[in-house]
């Protein structure tokens, strides 16, 4: 009775698995064509540019500084939209940074909008930040009998109170290629233990999704989202991707603040050995067989390597190609 029992139960399962495939075909699609998804991205962003205007707010010193409203448009003389700052000469001005991936025609155009600039450094696209920011993502809603098209924007994430460096490296493309162009700030310890932060950079991005998740999407982010950030750059951190014991932005060969893992057979100014590992990933950057990291350490060992004649560094690190200290 009991070995009926079991297959009887079997033959049911069995029956209702066969019924589910043969209903339930999953269809999957392929990814969307990076131009065709770019053409229709830009265009939503630029038209969320032009029917929505920032509100700023001025108060150093204190948690809200440089915090940024953005709300649509209802009083055109007295509400100018963020697109009418392209290009201003005082800030805040919005700007243009193309970035070139994925053969998109004439290249990605990434919209930034600069609200300060900060006093400190830049980071490298490879170097951490510790950065305050709000995400949002745009969506287009069709018109209705008595609403017309529009483009909203929906909240996602809000960091206030940042604790962890992030690494530009693993972030969206859109963070790595913004950041780059804004400088930390400075700080004060507080007597309560807070910590008050001071001139840092402070903007707005708006990245279109091929710089962003895309056809994945993230969390509550749909797929082929465009995303805005409002952020503000408190401090940066040197990294080293590698661990070959120099810092990645000192290996930005180019000297132009991004480094790139590109396609092979692609020319990389940041390869110098050209085996077609950046610098920032090559543990033996100049390709002699011997790590970066033994190149730069003063030899105690009597073997003759390219540092043996050159003095220690005492306030850098020594420069493993011309033989010469980086601050």
């Amino acid at each position: 009775m009991n070995k009926f029992k079991y297959y009887f139960i079997l033959l049911i399962i069995t029956l209702f698995i066969s019924s589910c495939t043969k209903n339930e075909v999953a269809v999957i699609l392929p990814p969307r064509d990076y131009n065709v998804q770019y053409t229709t991205d830009i265009t939503d962003i630029e038209e969320y540019l032009k029917n929505n205007y920032i509100t700023v707010v001025d108060h150093p010193g204190f948690l809200d500084d440089q915090d940024v409203t953005i709300s649509k448009i209802t009083d055109a003389p007295n509400q100018p939209s963020i697109y009418s700052y392209l290009n201003a000469t005082t800030f805040p001005k919005l700007l243009i940074h193309e970035v070139k991936l994925h053969d998109v025609t004439n290249n990605y155009k990434l919209y930034y909008l600069v609200l300060r600039e900060g006093v400190g450094q830049s980071p490298c696209n490879v170097d951490g930040v510790l950065a305050a920011y709000k995400g949002e993502y745009l969506q287009k809603v069709a018109a209705t009998t008595t609403v017309a098209e529009t483009i909203t924007a929906s909240g996602f994430e809000e960091v206030k109170y940042p604790q962890t460096i992030l690494g530009l490296y693993s972030t969206i493309l859109g963070w790595s290629e913004i950041f780059p162009q804004f400088k930390a700030g400075t700080y004060t310890s507080n007597l309560d233990g807070t910590v008050s932060h001071n001139d840092f950079g402070a903007g707005v991005m708006f990245i279109p999704s091929g710089l962003a998740y895309y056809g994945s999407g993230s969390g509550s982010i749909p797929s082929y989202s465009p995303l805005v950030f409002s952020f503000k750059l408190y401090e940066i951190q040197r990294l080293d991707i590698d661990n070959d014991g120099i810092p990645s932005y000192l290996e930005d060969f180019d000297g132009d603040g991004y480094m790139r893992n590109l396609a092979a057979g692609v020319d990389n100014p940041d390869d110098t050995d050209k085996d077609g590992i950046p610098n920032f990933l090559d543990v033996d950057d100049d390709g002699d067989n011997y790590t970066t990291k033994l190149e730069i350490k003063n030899p105690a060992t009597g073997l003759s390597y390219p540092f043996a004649d050159i003095p220690s560094c005492t306030l850098g690190v020594k420069n493993y190609l011309d033989k010469t200290c980086h601050p």
